[in-house]
């Protein structure tokens, strides 16, 4: 069956850094994009970084441009989220997403667990 799994997570203090991955399983995860989105207590969920097919392209939301990093590998289909400089306001549940146009939030057609990210002294 289809599964999205991410790891990485974890307490960090502010300025830190923290290495997301997703490992994908169960569909042909080179035809899709792949996105990280995050959502935080009381908060919608927010569309953070996306990143092409073939990794040639990348967005990042607003709030995590210079900051965040996201790659790809194909042939072990993971995708990762770097986090560097990481703030307080970072602190969420990061989800990685599979499917729907780069620059929306839209179209998603698998969805991972989870993975808490917690930026705090």
């Amino acid at each position: 069956q289809v599964q999205l799994v991410e790891s990485g997570g974890g307490l960090v203090q502010p300025g830190g850094s923290l290495r997301l991955s997703c490992v994908a399983s169960g569909f042909s995860f080179n035809d899709y994009v792949m996105k990280w989105f995050r959502q935080a207590p009381g908060k919608e969920r927010e569309l953070v970084a996306g990143i092409s097919v073939y990794g040639a392209d990348a967005m990042f939301a607003d709030s995590v441009k210079g900051r965040f990093t996201i790659s790809r590998d194909n042939v072990k289909s993971t995708m990762y989220l770097q986090m560097n400089s990481l703030k307080p306001e970072d602190t969420a549940i990061y989800y990685c997403a599979a499917g729907g146009p780069m620059y929306t939030d839209r179209g998603v057609v698998y969805w991972g667990q989870g993975t808490q990210v917690t930026v705090s002294s």
